[in-house]
C-alpha cells in the first residue's frame, strides 16, 4: 500500500489551505500512492477564533475536498473544525474519497502545558477505523498520540495502520516526547503509524500550537522508516501489510494481554 503525507503550514484563511491540498493531493496521485494523510488543523490553522470558521461534515470545505479526492481517486485525511455544542467546535478529521466517507473527532482534548482546548473543543466519542483498500486505518489526532488504550483499541477493531494527525506544540522536551510516542504507539499496536504533523510556520506561533514538523513513517517495531524535518514536504511510502502479520505472530502483545 503506497501512502503520502503532506507536511503543510496551514493559514487562518480555509480556502487558501484548501489550494494547498489541491496541490498535495495533486502530487500524491501523481505518485500513486492510494492514501494521502494531511495535518491536524489542515482548514484552518491554530491561533484564530475556530467557531467561525467550523462547517458540517458534509459542508462546503469538506464537500470540495470530497470532489477532490474522489477525482484523483485515493482517499485523503485532513483536519477540520465542525460545529460542537455550546459554541465550541469539534476538532475534526475528514476522510474523503476512494469511496469512503467518514470523519473522526478527537477525543483527548489537549488540556496540558497551561492550554485549555477544551475551552473552545468539545470532545468526540467515536473511535473511527477506516477501509482504504481493504486495509484498516485507523484515526487519531494529536494528543490522542499520549494515550496507548485508543491504538491498542484501534488495532483491536481491526486497524493495521494508525493515522496520527497533528499540530504539535512547541516547548522544551515536546519534539523528543513526539518522537518517542509515535513509536510507541506502533509498538503498543504493533501497527504502521503515520504521523503527519504541521510544519514549523514561518513567523511566531506565541501560544498557539502550530506545529514542528517532524512527520514520519513508523513500522510495526517502532523503527522509523522516513522521516521530515520542520520545513514543509512530503513523504511517500510502501507499506508492507505483510509486515504486521508477522510483527503481531511473533510479538503477540495484543493477544497476550491480561489487563
Amino acid at each position: 500500500m503506497r501512502i503520502a503525507l503532506s507536511q503543510i503550514s496551514s493559514g487562518p484563511d480555509p480556502a487558501a489551505n484548501l489550494d494547498l491540498v489541491r496541490a498535495e493531493v495533486a502530487a500524491a496521485c501523481a505518485a500513486g500512492a492510494r492514501l494521502l494523510v494531511l495535518p491536524e488543523a489542515t482548514s484552518c490553522c491554530f491561533g484564530v477564533p475556530l467557531a467561525p470558521v467550523a462547517e458540517p461534515v458534509d459542508g462546503p470545505w469538506a464537500t470540495s475536498l470530497e470532489r477532490t479526492a474522489e477525482d484523483a481517486g485515493l482517499t485523503v485525511v485532513a483536519g477540520a473544525f465542525s460545529p460542537g455544542a455550546g459554541g465550541r467546535v469539534r476538532n475534526t478529521l475528514l476522510a474523503r474519497g476512494a469511496g469512503v466517507r467518514d470523519h473522526y473527532d478527537k477525543v483527548h482534548l489537549f488540556d496540558a502545558y497551561g492550554y485549555a482546548e477544551s475551552d473552545t473543543v468539545e470532545a468526540g466519542e467515536r473511535h473511527v477505523v477506516l477501509d482504504v483498500d481493504g486495509v484498516g486505518v485507523g484515526l487519531s489526532t494529536c494528543y490522542d498520540v499520549r494515550f496507548p488504550g485508543l491504538a491498542t483499541a484501534l488495532a483491536d477493531a481491526g486497524a493495521q495502520v494508525l493515522v496520527v494527525a497533528a499540530s504539535w506544540g512547541e516547548g522544551p522536551g515536546k519534539a523528543e516526547q513526539w518522537d518517542l510516542l509515535t513509536r510507541a504507539r506502533a509498538l503498543d499496536s504493533t501497527s504502521w503509524v503515520l504521523a503527519c504533523g504541521q510544519a514549523r510556520p514561518p513567523g511566531p506561533s506565541g501560544d498557539a500550537p502550530t506545529g514542528i514538523g517532524r512527520s514520519r513513517v513508523v513500522d510495526p517495531l517502532g523503527v522509523v522508516v522516513a522521516e521530515l524535518g520542520e520545513e514543509p514536504g512530503r513523504l511517500v511510502v510502501d507499506l508492507d501489510l505483510d509486515r504486521v502479520r508477522t510483527v503481531r505472530e511473533t510479538l503477540p502483545v495484543l493477544r497476550n494481554r491480561r489487563v
